[in-house]
């Protein structure tokens, strides 16, 4: 439902709820930003506003709705400056887990599981959807709903759709936004989120809640905004029952390889039976035997000095909430330790950064130029890059985990 980039899968695409990008947006960023007139004036966004009116009402908005919504909205300053800022600072993934599976984040959300047991058991008797899993999407989302975003949604909207290079993307937004105003589940001042338009305490995008958000209450109204959280938790668990939830099949586990064992079969791009994974030597960190016998895939989120992930179905599921591996993985492991499951077993190559997206495009660059095509450089770690990085690493002597760490850019300086 929402996103942007998915560098080093650590930054969320914006169609997709969540928002996992380590970003950082400076005051000074903003401010620069807010006093640069040269960049946009808020009369061009005025006319821009005055000319998107028949399109709107053309979707089907009613006059007096449009006009109410858009009183007293301006361009937004600080939405651009996140906008263009976005995706420049990245965490590595044991970074971005210590924040996301904090001790404090799992004993907030044991806390929330028992607060609101009676209406997580209902919605998990309804949509299938493990209720641990619930909760930790609402506590990655809006730390169980007390970050829920203040920003008028209209405006930030109104302003994206207006200077963004997903404008047209925005443009569909802000009238799926004036359309749930428009069907009275909520006010223009209500209608507050987060600069880039995901709303509540699970953070939906407008098109999403339109789509697949419930009134499970059932006073009339998919209330994702108000202290009560029971209509969000249940449309988070709609949305992932609606894209093929598994119910009571797990979402993925840590599990450990043998010696010399072929990283070459790790990835999104291998799927094999956990027979098939069991009979390479796969084994679960804890525990003795892997569940179930579907098809699943191998992880390797930090290579072969970090912990390793063997994921089923429902990993892909929560991906459709957020297409980022880091966040799916956050989700998965908060969920465990909310259920009171122990931390991972395996630690982290904690000596090493995150690259920046310069170091990123570099690296690709750089292996193209030495003979390994990542058919482009745009600072995306895909598949076409992490096949480069094996190949290079295999040409050194390396474990060929295909991880893009700052010590293979150093080697191919």
């Amino acid at each position: 439902m929402r996103s942007l980039l998915t560098a080093l899968g650590l930054i969320a695409p914006l169609l997709a709820p969540g928002l996992v990008a380590a970003q950082a947006v400076t005051r000074s960023a903003i401010s620069e930003s807010a006093m640069s007139s040269d960049l946009v004036s808020d009369q061009g966004f005025q006319q821009w506003v005055q000319g998107f009116r028949p399109r709107a009402l053309a979707a089907g908005i009613r006059p007096q709705v449009f006009d109410a919504a858009f009183r007293g909205v301006h361009l937004n300053p600080e939405v651009l400056a996140r906008d263009q800022n976005q995706g420049e600072f990245t965490k590595t993934i044991w970074d971005y887990l210590d924040s996301a599976v904090s001790p404090q984040r799992v004993a907030d959300g044991q806390a929330a599981l028992r607060k609101y047991g009676r209406v997580l058991g209902q919605i998990e008797a309804r949509y299938g959807v493990d209720r641990h899993v619930v909760v930790a999407i609402w506590g990655i989302e809006s730390n169980y709903g007390t970050r829920r975003g203040n920003m008028p949604l209209i405006q930030s909207l109104a302003t994206l759709a207006y200077d963004s290079r997903r404008g047209r993307f925005f443009e569909g937004q802000l009238i799926d936004a004036l359309k749930i105003i428009q069907h009275g589940d909520v006010t223009p001042a209500a209608m507050t989120g987060s600069w880039a338009g995901a709303m509540g305490h699970t953070q939906f995008m407008p098109s999403s809640y339109l789509g697949y958000a419930v009134d499970f209450r059932g006073d009339g109204r998919r209330d994702i905004w108000s202290d009560d959280p029971t209509d969000a938790l249940a449309s988070t668990a709609a949305y992932l029952a609606h894209f093929g939830w598994q119910r009571g099949a797990p979402w993925g586990l840590e599990v450990t390889l043998p010696r010399g064992f072929d990283y070459t079969q790790s990835g999104h791009r291998v799927t094999k039976t956990v027979a098939q994974w069991a009979a390479l030597g796969v084994r679960p960190a804890r525990g003795a035997r892997l569940p179930g016998d579907g098809p699943a895939q191998l992880l390797l989120p930090a290579g072969a000095q970090g912990a390793a992930f063997l994921v089923f179905r429902n990993f892909d599921v929560i991906g459709r909430y957020n297409t980022a591996d880091a966040y799916v993985l956050a989700v998965g492991t908060l969920a465990d330790r909310i259920a009171g499951k122990p931390p991972l077993v395996a630690g982290w190559p904690r000596d090493d950064h995150a690259l920046t997206l310069a170091e990123r495009i570099e690296m690709q660059d750089r292996l193209t130029a030495a003979g390994y095509d990542t058919q482009g450089s745009d600072g995306m770690i895909g598949p076409n890059t992490i096949a480069a990085v094996r190949a290079f690493q295999r040409s050194q002597g390396l474990v060929p985990d295909g991880y893009a760490s700052f010590d293979i850019l150093r080697r191919l300086r």
